[in-house]
């Protein structure tokens, strides 16, 4: 007996479909087809941000590293300030002029002036767009990594338009949830260590924002207390950026506090500064809130620290989720939302489901009728194509959505288009009078270039789909092009070997030509 490639590949296939799509379908344990926001419910929000908070923040970060580059290096200046997009200060010693623009060099987009002992600092036009569009892409990988450490299963996170931001959250059912998440994705998470200006702490109860301005101040409020007022140096000494991770902890009373690591560069500052700074205070600030000010007693190294509040276990949590995840360069704002409910998710799967069973069926039986045993070894790869789909999509844990089940009811049609490409051309050559066997070879040889075709060309505007669409789109261009990958395995190479198989039963058979369905 002749030895059959494609029938074994073929019921490896069979196989393989089986034992990964009956678990998912079933929901037993295994690896599960998870279902889409418009299928199980969920939330939908549009969010923007605020690209010239980042720019203001960038100038923020530069007047920071200046300082400490000065400190560090026993530079004498002064009036060092800044504002939206720009920072001036004054260097005391004209001799210090070739450290300080050896210093500024190394920072890529910058405009220097320099006239009198005073540089004048701003970013460039094109380092501001640059700014504006990091602070949209890392706004969108921030709050990717924040959903993923949250639980949810495949959030769909995607820059839309210029300045938006898409996000889909499936299986977010409740208000608490909602809110939960809402709080998560919007949460700036902005660490900064700034020191209290200790000189003037006292008046700040008199003290207005202008006036804390003209000294290099700013006002910030308690966490706990908005009537407690801190008077701070606005240039933070430390800044999230330096921080490695975030984990929560519980103090000697077991309430939840949050324990910091901050990298080498922020280790260093921090020595520094605690050693210089012996009895003073430093308060730990997190998005514009005063969390503590303790006092400093002796050097810290190793750049550790705590972050104390009031929290629950799941307040804690989250804020560890969203410090690790890295600080937002800008605020977030919400521009739209959604709520999609169970109830309507349910509606969409009957829909869906009645769609594709009736479809699936109809092109069974006319293919039965039509093509008679023919027609049935199509169905049969049609079925096994159908399972070999949702089988791909469990392995990878894909995300099936509404428009994905249309992709599916589409790959149903164009899984038998290519049978019946191969059953014409058989019927063809049959009519013409050539043998059974030398019929099937030629008819799948025939109908091979046309298959091609009209599959790689599907594929290549599917792939194209995936690549530039979102959400939706995505979704109907991953079963799309799972779908015909699947069908060329089934239609092509399963019927084949399933003929091969049978070739001899057939031709021994009274009327050869029944079994494709060509009356005598």
């Amino acid at each position: 007996m002749k030895f059959n490639y494609r029938i074994i590949i073929f019921a490896l296939a069979i196989v393989f479909s089986v034992a990964f799509s009956i678990p998912s379908l079933l929901n037993t344990s295994g690896k599960k087809i998870t279902l889409g926001l418009d299928l199980q419910g969920g939330l939908h929000m549009l969010l923007g941000v605020k690209t010239d908070e980042a720019v203001k923040s960038k100038v923020k970060s530069i007047t920071a590293s200046i300082k400490h580059f000065s400190e560090k290096n026993d530079i004498l200046i002064d009036n060092l300030k800044f504002d939206s997009n720009s920072l001036s200060f004054e260097i005391l010693d004209k001799d210090d002029k070739a450290k300080i623009d050896g210093f500024l060099k190394d920072i890529d987009g910058l405009n220097v002036e320099f006239s009198n002992n005073i540089y004048k600092i701003s970013l460039t036009k094109k380092e501001i767009e640059k700014t504006k569009q990091q602070a949209i892409s890392q706004a969108v990988e921030t709050i990717r990594n924040r959903l993923d450490q949250f639980g949810l299963s495949e959030p769909l996170v995607a820059k839309q338009g210029d300045g938006s931001i898409l996000v889909e959250l499936a299986g977010i059912k409740s208000a608490s949830e909602e809110k939960r998440a809402r709080e998560l994705i919007s949460r700036a998470a902005k660490l900064e260590l700034m020191a209290v200006d200790e000189d003037r702490a006292a008046r700040v109860y008199s003290m207005t924002q202008e006036e804390a301005a003209s000294y290099g101040d700013v006002i910030l409020t308690d966490v706990k207390d908005k009537n407690k007022k801190y008077l701070l140096k606005e240039i933070p000494i430390i800044e999230g950026d330096m921080l490695t991770d975030a984990k929560v902890g519980f103090d000697r009373n077991n309430r939840p506090v949050i324990n910091f690591t901050l990298n080498s560069e922020g280790a260093e500052i921090f020595a520094d500064f605690t050693e210089k700074n012996v009895g003073k205070r430093l308060a730990i600030v997190l998005d514009g809130k005063v969390y503590s000010d303790p006092k400093i007693n002796e050097r810290i190294g190793g750049g550790s620290g705590q972050i104390s509040g009031n929290y629950t276990v799941v307040e804690a949590k989250d804020l560890a989720i969203a410090l690790r995840s890295g600080s937002l360069m800008a605020p977030i704002v919400l521009l739209e939302k959604r709520s999609v409910g169970p109830s309507l998710g349910a509606d969409s799967i009957k829909a869906s489901m009645i769609a594709l069973v009736s479809g699936f069926l109809l092109v069974m039986v006319f293919m039965m009728v039509y093509y008679r045993m023919g027609g049935v070894i199509a169905n049969v790869a049609l079925v096994v194509n159908l399972f070999l789909i949702l089988a791909i999509m469990a392995l990878f844990g894909a995300t099936l959505t509404l428009p994905g089940m249309a992709g599916i009811v589409l790959t149903v049609g164009m899984a038998v288009d290519a049978n019946v490409i191969i059953l014409e051309r058989i019927r063809e050559l049959l009519r013409e009078g050539v043998s059974v066997k030398k019929a099937v070879e030629d008819g799948y040889s025939n109908a091979m270039s046309a298959i091609l075709d009209a599959n790689i060309t599907t594929l290549l505007a599917a792939v194209i789909l995936y690549v530039y669409g979102t959400g939706a789109i995505k979704g109907f261009a991953i079963t799309m092009s799972i779908g015909i990958l699947a069908s060329m395995l089934t239609a092509i190479l399963g019927t084949h070997g399933i003929y091969e198989a049978i070739i001899e039963k057939i031709q021994k058979s009274k009327n050869t030509l029944l079994w494709f369905g060509i009356k005598v």
